[in-house]
Parts: C-alpha cells; structure tokens; sequence
C-alpha cells in the first residue's frame, strides 16, 4: 500500500529537485555520510555487548550497473526496520522547510542539505526512482519511491545486515548528463573530493590493465576488473599536519556537515600525556541557522580509538564556545562510557580543560595576527562570550575578557579593553562607555558632547552595558557611563530656585534639575544616578515578566542655550509657559534617549504655544 510522504518532506524534497542551484553530484557525499552512520551505531553496539569484531566486515560499496541504468550504495551498518524506514526515509528533520527555504534563497542549496538533516532526499536530484532494502534484525524491508510523489514499504529478502541504496538515475537532458554518475572515474573523483575521510573502506568494482601473459615481454594486455577501495579510510585526525592540505580540512569540514560554508579557522591538536587526545576542531564562517535557539546543540563528535561514541558530546565545550565543531578521538576514553558518567569522567574532564584552553589561545592569536578574520568571527559569535561571562559573575573574566571587543568613538573600529587602556593617560583611572541602540544614535547624543577629549566605547548589545555594571573595573580601571553622575554633583545647582521649581513641575520624573556648560548647541540632556540606566530600563521594560526598574534620571539644561534664557524669563513673568518650557524640555530629553513621552498631544500643544 503507498503512503505519502509529510508534507514538510515533499516540499523539500520539490525545494531540491526543482532548484537551478542544485549541484547534483552531491548526493553521493550525503549516501555516503549517512552509509557511514550506520556502520558507526553497527560498530558501536558490537563494541559494547563485547562480539568479536572483524574489521573487515565494516564497509561501504558502490556498485554501477550502466545496463540497466542504477547506482547502488550499499553498507553493512546497523540496518533499518519498517517503523524506521518510515521515520527516516517518510518524514524531515525538524528544520523546518520555510527555513530551508530562505536559507536557500541566500546560498547554493548543496551547501545546505546536510545541514538541514534532509541528506538522503538529495537522491531524487538524480533518480526518478529510488529503492531502499534494509535489514536491521530477522525481517528485511524494501522501501520504494517514483519521483518523489509517495512511497511503499514491502517485506523482502535480504541475507545480511545493512542496507542498500539502488538509484534508477534520470534520462539524459539538454543541460544535464546522469549517465556520467555511473562513470568510474566520475564516482573516483566525487569520493576523493568529498568521502575520502570515511573511517569504513568504500570499495568499488574498477576495470585494471594486465598482460595476458606475464612471462612474455610481448604479450598483449587485456581489461579485468577488481575491487578496489576508493577512500584514504585513515581519519583525517589521524594523519600528519604535514600530509594535510588546507582543501583537505575544508572537505571535511563540509562531508561532516559542520556547517553550510567554508571553516574561517580550524585546529589540529595531538596531545601526548597523562591522557592523549587527538582534535580537529573548527570556527565556522557563519552562524547556524539555529544558532541560539533551544533546538540548537553544541559539543564535538567524540571518538575512542576511531569508534565514534556520539555525535555532540557536550561536556567536551564549555558555553563560552558553543559555536566550535569537531572531532575529538581518545584511547583513553572508555567505548562504555554514558552521557549519566561523563562528567565524573577524569580523562574527559582533562580532554575538555586542554580543549577549551586550546580555542581560547586560537582566538587570541587571531586577534593578535588576524584582526580582519578575527573581526568577522567576533561579528557571528560575540553573544556566548558575553553570556557566558555574564552568567559566571564574573569567574571567567581572566579567560573570556581578553576576547572582547566594543565600537571606539576614538579609533572609529572595534577596539578591545586591553587597547582602551594602553591608550589612557597614566594618571587617568576610568574607562568611558556610552550605551545605545545604534552607533549612529549614541554619536548624536547630547551627553557625548562633554567628552571630546576622551575615547568613548560605543555599547549597542543589550548585554553589554548589564556586563559593564557587573565586571565593575578592568586591570583598575573603572568602567563609567557617560550619562551617569556622581552622587557629590549636586550641591551648586540644588541651590538655584528655577531648577527647584522645574523640579516641582516633574515630581515623579526626575530626582534634579540641574545646568551644564558643556553641551555646547544642545539644549537639554537627560542623565541619570545609580546603578540603573536609562538604556537599562528600556531593556527590561521591553521584557516580558521582567521586573519594573526606573532610572533615576536627571534633567541638564544647558545654560548657554536659548531654552535656558526663556526659563529664567517665564519663571520671574509667566508661571505657566515656565510649565510649558519645562515639560517640553524634558519631553525633549526622553525623546532624544528614546524614551515614550506619556502625552504627545500635550507635547505638539505646547510646541505649538511657545514659537507663536
């Protein structure tokens, strides 16, 4: 009986099809990944219930029938059962094809499916008809699907474990030549290119030259053919720095899925010790489509002896770079171990100390060596470093602080703490941050005015001015906002009768009035006492649940301004445009920090009077 596929799955699998991005040849990486797979979870599970294992039993095949036109993969892994047939082959990941979609739209689909967990739908790209037979216990099942239109499950006939991929490929078109996946050079080149780090030989029948007779020096030679394996089988981790090419990490980087585009970075670590380790450990050019969602899963694959454990061993990676992937390889990891043990584990717990010490130093010395790159990589993972910084109050400050960089008014670029300060003035005991939605929106404040002849940090990540509040100092230097004073700034301006009645004016707005010779054409700024900001409160007001804070905030008037004559005037001749001014200065100053004003009709009322 034919089932149809969910329909998340049949619009993916048109989105692949149908796209004039595809790039078909791919299909043969994502078989073979998934071939891989399986023979991992076969391998795995006769490790642990301690069978006898014969390494040559682990394989994958290729096998090119050009008469009847079909590509089969074939493997010897764990195999599948009905149900799983129909929850693997049936339905999609849960990625989501909208997505998928979108991320299409930006990118060579190729680079996309793995990603996406939708590998084994890149088949249709190639065949109009797809078989599956697979057999994971007593029963055999054959799973068979036409152009991708609905499918059916039957009981078959299949001697051993594992399962068999068979691709009736397309006829030939106008822009496309199928014939020539069943080429064996084609099928070489696309392993080589894509496959040749698969830890499981990848065999396939290949045609060979010989002399028909080898005692003669005159013989004629003659085709036969042999099995031959196509893949280095060696893992990349395994292999000499020296024997490795940048294309090589790059290759596996994309047949393991790690990310949808090229690596910005990668790192080949071999440890000797008390534990030894080998690494491969990579910082990928873009986020992942998820990342920093709850779907999303940090951790490297973890291996012990070339047997993969997991797929995300997560207590490898502290939060702090959560956006690393790679492989992580072990003998002195037990192939036993459970996720219930791993962080009583003392060789994990080493392994992941040494690893995360290992990224740290990476990413500072391209901060040192490569500050282009290390711009590029701190623009897509700036955010776990912050939060994990923040989170810690402040344990990992010695190890995280270094890596982060803010927008310099000075410098006109990203500039770390460390630079801040090495361009300070000895007698000079403050570092000086300006917080905001924007860049351009903190330049134009009035309060940034008094500050020419000092470098300014530009804070637009919410986080960062919460992290500031927390940190308190960098190597003795206090952090400082420029909106904040102290509490000792106050005692000359209390003392003037017009600040005290605009005060009275504003009861429940501000805690002072006061003026200021510094902020030059501006008329008015508003500032605030205290730990809480004004940028603060806009956070958690935008939050939900979040508790009501409130700045204490403080009105400036700037007593060379216009606004500043017409107070003095109105509060010895007219009480009531004094009220006027004085509300419209502070509606004013809430609108310049991007704050609500309560009543926008009294405010266009009042603007209206005070220019009659």
């Amino acid at each position: 009986m034919k089932k149809e596929f969910k329909a998340e799955a049949k619009k993916v699998m048109q989105l692949m099809i149908n796209s004039i991005y595809t790039n078909r040849e791919i299909f043969l990486r994502e078989l073979i990944s998934n071939a891989s797979d399986a023979l991992d979870k076969r391998y795995y599970e006769d490790m642990k219930s301690s069978k006898e294992v014969n390494k040559d039993d682990y394989y994958i095949e290729i096998i090119r029938d050009k008469e009847n036109k079909t590509l089969t993969i074939k493997d010897t892994g764990i195999g599948m059962d009905e149900q799983e047939l129909t929850e693997n082959l049936g339905t999609i990941a849960t990625s989501g094809t909208e997505k998928f979609r979108k991320s299409m739209d930006k990118s060579d689909i190729s680079e996309l499916i793995g990603q996406f967990g939708v590998g084994f739908y890149s088949a249709f790209m190639v065949a109009d008809k797809v078989e599956v037979l697979s057999k994971k216990n007593d029963k055999a099942y054959l799973w068979t699907s036409e152009n991708a239109e609905n499918y059916e499950i039957t009981e078959a006939d299949k001697n051993e474990i594992g399962t068999e991929i068979t691709l009736f490929l397309k006829d030939n078109e106008e822009d496309e030549n199928y014939d020539r996946f069943l080429e064996e050079y084609t099928i070489e080149s696309l392993v080589n290119k894509y496959s040749n780090y698969i830890r499981y030989p990848i065999y396939m029948l290949v045609t060979k030259s010989r002399k028909k007779d080898p005692d003669d020096e005159n013989s004629e030679y003659e085709d036969y053919q042999e099995k031959e394996v196509l893949n280095s089988k060696e893992p990349i981790w395994k292999r000499p720095k020296s024997k490795l090419k940048e294309e090589d990490y790059i290759n596996f980087y994309k047949d393991q899925h790690f990310g949808f585009d090229e690596p910005l970075s990668y790192m080949h670590l071999n440890l000797e010790g008390l534990v030894e380790f080998k690494a491969i450990l990579y910082i990928p050019g873009k986020a992942p489509f998820d990342y920093g969602s709850k779907t999303y899963q940090k951790g490297l694959a973890l291996y012990s002896n070339g047997v993969k454990i997991m797929d995300k061993c997560e207590d490898i990676i502290d939060d702090s770079f959560s956006f690393v992937k790679g492989v992580v390889d072990s003998e002195d990891i037990s192939l036993n171990i459970s996720r219930e043990t791993l962080q009583k584990n003392r060789q994990l717990r080493f392994i992941s100390k040494q690893i995360n010490s290992k990224i740290r130093s990476h990413l500072l010395d391209m901060l040192k060596n490569d500050r282009e790159k290390y711009d590029k990589f701190y623009e897509e993972f700036q955010t776990p470093l912050k939060v994990s910084l923040y989170e810690s109050y402040g344990a990992k400050k010695d190890e995280l602080i270094d890596l982060l960089q803010f927008d310099s008014k000075d410098k006109n670029r990203k500039i770390t703490l460390k630079e801040y300060v090495e361009n300070l003035l000895e007698t000079e005991d403050k570092i000086y941050y300006a917080a905001g939605d924007s860049i351009e929106k903190i330049k134009n404040s009035p309060a940034l005015s008094s500050f020419e002849d000092k470098d300014v940090l530009f804070l637009t990540d919410k986080l960062d001015e919460f992290l500031f509040r927390m940190l308190r100092d960098y190597e003795g230097k206090e952090f400082k906002s420029i909106t904040e004073l102290e509490n000792d700034e106050n005692e000359e301006n209390q003392k003037d009768e017009i600040f005290e009645k605009m005060k009275e004016v504003l009861p429940d707005e501000v805690v002072e009035v006061r003026k200021s010779d510094k902020l030059k054409d501006n008329p008015v700024v508003l500032l605030h006492r205290g730990e809480v900001s004004i940028e603060m409160e806009k956070t958690f007001k935008n939050q939900p649940n979040a508790p009501e804070l409130k700045a204490q905030k403080v009105l400036e008037i700037n007593e060379n301004s216009k606004a500043y004559d017409m107070l003095k005037d109105s509060f010895e001749n007219d009480k009531d445009r004094f009220e006027e001014i004085t509300k419209t200065l502070f509606d004013q100053a809430k609108i310049i920090e991007g704050l609500e004003i309560e009543n926008p009709t009294e405010y266009v009322k009042n603007i209206w009077k005070l220019i009659k």
